[in-house]
């Protein structure tokens, strides 16, 4: 005999019930539950869940469907999920509790088997539809689950066609770990409150949020490895420009030289990458199958990327181009073998569950919170006590501003002044998802200003977690940098603070008994100090000289000079280890000349 729905959920679903919850559910999945039964019998139609990424959503909406359909209050369930992998992860997840959800159901079908509880659909699908989806409603009563339903208020036509299609569903409910946006679009089926300030803010009806869910256990602490660098490119106009990536600019410029150090053909990039992979080393010690994503701008950068990644590591990664066929399969395959690294564009960036992601590099121009909080949370997954995620990315105030407030819990507010970004370099989430959708030049215009990336060299910065800290800037691949790469891969978020506190405070030690001999040395360097202007400009000459001569990059050369004679980049360096340098790429011309 067939088990119900209800029946069929097991206490380990989906294989990663933490420590001390409920029997059959985890503690917030039963008391979302809870929540959502009474409303129910106070005769709510609606009911908003938010709970952060990764903590479980869709075994809540399962239950809840599960429990709909036993007591006979519905007769089939419709799933509108953002994108068509995410259809089927809902079909997969359903089967193995008893539903049977048909991801492959097409508008031209025009009804449903009956051998299927329901359909799984995108918001794409319902929007070009609606009354076809509406008829569906109406002829069975009907649970409407809306997965990520901020999606709702992505165009104006989506959210009629929404509230056009399940006007008549007799339980909708919605679902969302992010339920704020930056624009001002109301999303249907979403109760908005007037706050104190007297601005509509939306009610949700149950909330999980990131600082309770990592209390629980159900997800991952998230250490943010943030990484600056010098930079250097030229303007539509003619001129270079050169700053540091992470120090207080213009916005233009912090958007150009974000865009630099992204760029494809600088050391930026392969330097993050290096580290991020040495991370992935350390971590696979105590966690063997865990595996790294890359989340790139567009089309053109994922690409150069993945083979920049097949060059540090010797292994092709996996490359998921959402327009390509075979984009759902590659993913999944991905989530099941032991592969170290995949490269993608939107794809993963939401929804998408690969448990065994535990290392990512934040490398898009992505800016709103929405984006950095849905593609953070592919690393939350928790699948045993003491996982730890870690995300590299740029040291750029917006993004270190997300990841400080990971525990800041948000809700979509409505009644602001359209213009109103949020400080954001790029416009909201729909200009900014449709240009992670389409190929983009490498030499693409920001904001107006066109420009050409010429060099750009990575620097470790500082190290985020739990609102603190930690760290000093210091060389990729020197000794400072590995103090915090090679954190353990398995610890408690209360072993990841202590850990973190002794390595700044060793760092601090060695840095005190280095500040003797550093200000010995800087007496000795004043004399010198006047000459160093001239000396970075007489290197900056040659280096321009070697590349006209060799083509090498500016940065390569500036790279290879610094290996060879050690110390910082140009721009720190002393007139001693300048004058070095200058010395060693003159005696490069003679020996090329001869």
């Amino acid at each position: 005999m067939r088990t119900t729905p209800a029946a069929a959920l097991s206490p380990a679903f989906p294989g990663r019930a933490p420590w001390g919850t409920a029997s059959a559910l985890r503690a917030w999945q039963q008391e979302a539950l809870d929540a959502y039964l009474a409303r129910q019998g106070r005769g709510a139609r609606d009911f908003l869940a938010v709970a952060t990424p990764g903590a479980g959503k869709t075994t809540f909406a399962l239950r809840v469907a599960s429990e709909l359909l036993a007591t006979r209050v519905v007769e089939a369930v419709t799933v509108v999920a953002p994108t068509e992998h995410l259809k089927h992860q809902w079909a997969d997840a359903a089967a193995r509790v008893g539903l049977d959800l048909d991801p492959g159901f097409r508008n031209g079908q025009g009804a449903v088997s009956r051998d299927y509880t329901g359909v799984a659909v995108t918001y794409a699908q319902v929007a070009a539809h609606p009354l076809l989806h509406r008829r569906r409603t109406e002829t069975r009563r009907t649970l409407v689950i809306l997965d990520e339903m901020h999606h709702g208020g992505d165009a104006l036509s989506w959210g009629d066609a929404v509230r056009e299609a399940f006007d008549p569903a007799t339980r909708r409910l919605g679902l969302t770990g992010t339920p704020f946006r930056s624009d001002t679009s109301p999303i249907p089926f979403v109760s908005y409150a007037p706050g104190p300030d007297g601005v509509r803010r939306s009610a949700a009806d149950y909330s999980y949020g990131y600082g309770r869910a990592l209390a629980d256990g159900v997800v991952r602490p998230v250490i943010f490895l943030s990484y600056s660098g010098q930079l250097r490119w030229r303007t539509r106009a003619g001129s270079e420009v050169s700053a540091t990536l992470g120090e207080p600019l213009p916005r233009d410029v912090t958007a150009q030289a974000w865009r630099t150090a992204l760029d494809p053909q600088g050391n930026w990039i392969p330097q993050v990458l290096a580290a991020a992979d040495r991370r992935l080393t350390e971590v696979r010690r105590g966690v063997p199958d865990a595996a790294g994503l890359v989340i790139a701008t567009d089309h053109l950068a994922a690409r150069a990327y993945a083979a920049q990644l097949a060059r540090v590591t010797g292994e092709a990664p996996v490359l998921v181009l959402s327009d390509e066929p075979g984009a759902t399969a590659r993913i999944e395959e991905f989530a099941d073998n032991d592969a170290r690294w995949m490269v993608a564009v939107r794809m993963v960036s939401e929804g998408v569950d690969i448990p065994r992601l535990s290392v990512g590099v934040y490398a898009t121009s992505a800016a709103t919170p929405l984006y950095f909080a849905q593609a953070v949370g592919r690393f939350l997954r928790v699948r045993r006590r003491g996982e730890t995620a870690s995300v590299f990315l740029p040291s750029v105030p917006q993004l270190l501003q997300h990841a400080a407030e990971m525990e800041v819990e948000r809700d979509h507010a409505l009644d602001r002044p359209v213009g109103d970004d949020d400080g954001d370099i790029f416009a909201a989430e729909n200009a900014l998802l449709a240009a992670a959708e389409r190929v983009r030049s490498e030499a693409g215009d920001i904001d107006g200003a066109a420009f050409e990336a010429l060099e750009a060299e990575a620097h470790f910065d500082r190290v985020l977690f739990d609102g603190g800290e930690f760290g000093t800037q210091a060389a990729v691949g020197s000794p400072e940098e590995a103090d915090f790469i090679g954190l353990p891969g398995l610890l408690e978020p209360d072993q990841v603070a202590t850990l973190l506190r002794a390595r700044q405070s060793a760092q601090a030690g060695r840095s005190g008994r280095h500040a003797s001999a550093a200000r010995a040395e800087s007496d000795r360097d004043a004399a010198s100090h006047r000459a160093i202007p001239a000396l970075r400009k007489e290197l900056n000459g040659l280096v321009g000289a070697w590349h006209h001569r060799t083509g090498l990059p500016h940065g390569a050369v500036h790279t290879e000079l610094r290996q060879a004679c050690g110390g910082p980049l140009a721009a720190q360096a002393t007139a001693g280890q300048l004058q070095a340098r200058i010395d060693l790429i003159r005696a490069w011309a003679i020996r090329r000349r001869r």
